[in-house]
């Protein structure tokens, strides 16, 4: 009898963070289905990548700030989950994917705001209350803050005011959902060279240059640095880890 590996949900996992979250993942024994907002050749390269570690895995298009569209999306999940994972339910869910805006306070649309707020916050929450009913008892989700939330940069007064946000919604999922077992808990990437936010730290070495000063190991972050981080809150080994915040910075500000 084939025994099921357990299976996690990784939003936004076609590049940066999320792909390597994904991969990391996979490495601990875990299928992944991941999902993509556009860019479906990126997804089907890290599926490929996945598969070629022994894992199952499948890609699913989700526009996290889209609520209209999250019911159809858990009737894909549901049609993925029966004909690719043999599985009725999932067992992890890490809400990664997002956008980066650096606007200062006093320039600040609405327009740009709500977008922040639909992909960030709310898409974040409805998300998850959706996916509850094909979610396995005893799993865990794990939220993507930022680092923001603790040190305050110009440019980033609603981008780390909705990540707040996620940091106290995280702590009520924490205890909401203890009855069933689930966990909560919060990762926070510190400054991390990719291309989110179109690369503005990967491109720019003079704020290299200024994270390095500010962090206690001497450097930015990689992708690579974060997503063993989330892979371990992902096992068993993680089982009493609860409505926690777990900032991965290199001592940033400290």
């Amino acid at each position: 009898m084939e025994t099921k590996n357990k299976i996690a949900l990784v939003t936004g996992g076609s590049r940066g963070l999320g792909k390597d979250m994904a991969l990391r993942i996979a490495e601990k024994g875990l299928d992944v289905i991941i999902t993509y907002n556009s860019k479906a050749e990126d997804a089907e390269a890290v599926v490929g990548q996945i598969k070629q570690k022994g894992q199952k895995a499948a890609a699913l298009q989700l526009n996290v700030g889209d609520t209209a569209s999250f019911n159809s999306f858990i009737d894909n999940v549901r049609k993925l989950l029966s004909t690719a994972f043999g599985a009725d339910k999932i067992d992890y869910l890490v809400n990664n994917a997002g956008v980066g805006a650096y606007v200062p306070f006093e320039q600040m649309t609405e327009d740009t705001f709500d977008d922040l707020l639909n992909i960030h916050f709310k898409g974040v929450y409805f998300l998850t209350q959706k996916l509850l009913p094909v979610f396995n008892n005893g799993g865990g989700i794990i939220n993507i803050s930022s680092g923001l939330t603790r040190v305050s940069m110009p440019g980033s007064s609603a981008y780390a005011a909705m990540k707040g946000s996620i940091e106290v919604f995280t702590r009520y999922l924490a205890k909401e959902l203890g009855e069933r077992g689930i966990k909560a808990n919060v990762v926070a990437p510190g400054a991390i060279m990719t291309d989110f936010g179109g690369g503005r730290l990967r491109s720019d070495p003079e704020r290299q240059k200024m994270i390095s000063s500010v962090t206690a190991l001497g450097r930015p972050g990689v992708a690579e640095d974060i997503g063993g981080v989330v892979a371990f809150l992902c096992t068993e080994d993680a089982r009493w880890v609860n409505g926690q915040r777990i900032e991965a910075s290199g001592g940033m500000m400290i």
